[in-house]
């Protein structure tokens, strides 16, 4: 099923919108005038009671009815009017009703009580139009001393005006909503051109323009987050892109120097007969290095299951000094082919995956004997930092500078290139993903020639 666009949707919300608030402005104007109108009506029918019953206060009732018959049918001014005159409980005296209706049978206000509209009946005729009636008694100077007045009129004329005024409404709302419909289309579009002028800005931008970043100086209010989100979302994207390149370059030139030397080393051997020692050195030397892209696979394999946030962790409690003398244990004898000694002073306990913490932990010891000077100590300590833990593994070496230590953790990165024999490159990168998987960080700092990598854990 096809979505409507933006515009249509507004734009029939506000015709609807339109239409609903006129139809019930005219509702009510509709039945405010047919209230008023009815008021009306009745106050009309109550002073024509008023006028007779002073016009039978002033005259002998009978002689002026048998007299002037005429006077009262004049009073009542249409043909839809009724109007009866007679004695309480005798035959109507006179009778004025030219549509032939039946006479109500309503009980007449007293003399003594004044008129008022609670007064006047509602009726509704077999054709659905209104009828409204009353009757008063009136005081006489003949006769039996009171006459009964009762009259009523057909509201026809005030249907017909109601009808017309509801069928005004009707077409004056549909007038207006198509009206608006039409207006708010041309409004809806004018608006979202900003919009629309985003949108092809955006669909321009590709691999090869990362770096262009939206203007907001023309964009609306309430767009300028979006293109904010927008821009900040390019920048990362930018980020990560030439982030892949660089680290798709690295790996095709550090994957060349192994193959190429495997692809030489063979093409050699194979130029002509050798000895079987000559057979056995040639493969003990490709076997060295079959095992460093081995472990460099091994390695971005490790690194991109790292950087999966969505991994399951094996969280638990580990004993930091137990750990630490795992760790001497294992680099101990690597120590002593350097020249160098392991001082652990670890304690307390952690909250992390044992697996990947010894392996981030393994991973600086390891830059450090690398890179240490011979001689010198390798400290792994650790220190309570508020609401966080960290590791810190010092050794004295080479210092480094301000861009080296920015870019160490990167992936393929040496800060020596001249010692890297062995090196991926990927060592201290693992340990970023590590830390991010433990929502920590790492940092390193050079200084007074020593060289310190710190591990922080919140708690």
């Amino acid at each position: 099923m096809k979505q409507r666009s933006l515009a249509t949707r507004l734009s029939l919300l506000l015709s609807v919108t339109v239409m609903v608030i006129f139809a019930l402005s005219g509702f009510a104007l509709y039945h405010s005038l047919a209230k008023q109108i009815g008021v009306r009506d009745d106050a009309a029918l109550l002073t024509r009671i008023d006028q007779i019953r002073t016009l039978l206060r002033d005259e002998d009732a009978i002689t002026l009815i048998q007299q002037k018959p005429r006077l009262f049918a004049n009073m009542l001014g249409n043909t839809e009017s009724l109007l009866v005159l007679r004695f309480p409980g005798q035959p109507p005296l006179i009778v004025v009703n030219p549509g032939a209706r039946p006479v109500p049978d309503i009980i007449p206000v007293p003399t003594d009580q004044p008129l008022g509209l609670a007064s006047v009946h509602h009726q509704t005729s077999p054709d659905g139009t209104p009828f409204i009636s009353a009757a008063a008694l009136v005081t006489t100077r003949d006769g039996s001393g009171q006459i009964e007045v009762i009259t009523g009129r057909l509201m026809s004329d005030r249907t017909q005006t109601l009808n017309s005024y509801r069928d005004q409404i009707i077409v004056f709302t549909a007038l207006a909503a198509l009206w608006v419909a039409g207006i708010s289309i041309w409004l809806v579009r004018r608006g979202l051109s900003p919009l629309r002028r985003l949108a092809a800005e955006t669909d321009a931008i590709d691999v090869r323009r990362l770096s262009h970043r939206i203007q907001s100086d023309d964009v609306p209010m309430e767009l300028q987050p979006l293109v904010a989100a927008f821009n900040e979302m390019l920048s990362r994207l930018e980020g990560g892109y030439q982030q892949l390149s660089q680290v798709s370059a690295d790996m095709a030139h550090d994957l060349r120097t192994p193959i190429g030397t495997l692809i030489g080393q063979t093409e050699v051997a194979l130029s002509q007969p050798r000895s079987v020692r000559d057979y056995q050195a040639l493969l003990g030397s490709n076997y060295e290095e079959l095992e460093r892209l081995a472990k460099m696979i091994d390695n971005m394999l490790f690194l991109a299951k790292a950087e999966d946030a969505s991994q399951a962790m094996d969280w638990q409690v580990i004993d930091l000094a137990q750990l630490g003398e795992k760790l001497r244990d294992y680099f101990d004898g690597m120590a002593e082919e350097h020249a160098m000694r392991l001082e652990m002073k670890m304690q307390g306990e952690l909250r992390a995956d044992p697996q990947l913490l010894q392996r981030a932990l393994a991973n600086l010891i390891a830059n450090a004997l690398r890179y240490g000077e011979g001689g010198s100590t390798i400290k792994v300590v650790s220190t309570e930092q508020g609401e966080s833990l960290e590791l810190m593994v010092e050794n004295r070496g080479a210092p480094l500078s301000v861009e080296q230590q920015s870019r160490i953790f990167d992936r393929f990165w040496r800060a020596d290139a001249s010692r890297h024999q062995g090196s991926s490159g990927l060592g201290l990168s693992i340990v970023r993903s590590i830390m991010r998987l433990h929502h920590g960080s790492c940092a390193v700092k050079s200084e007074h020639g020593i060289n310190s990598f710190s591990l922080r854990f919140p708690r």
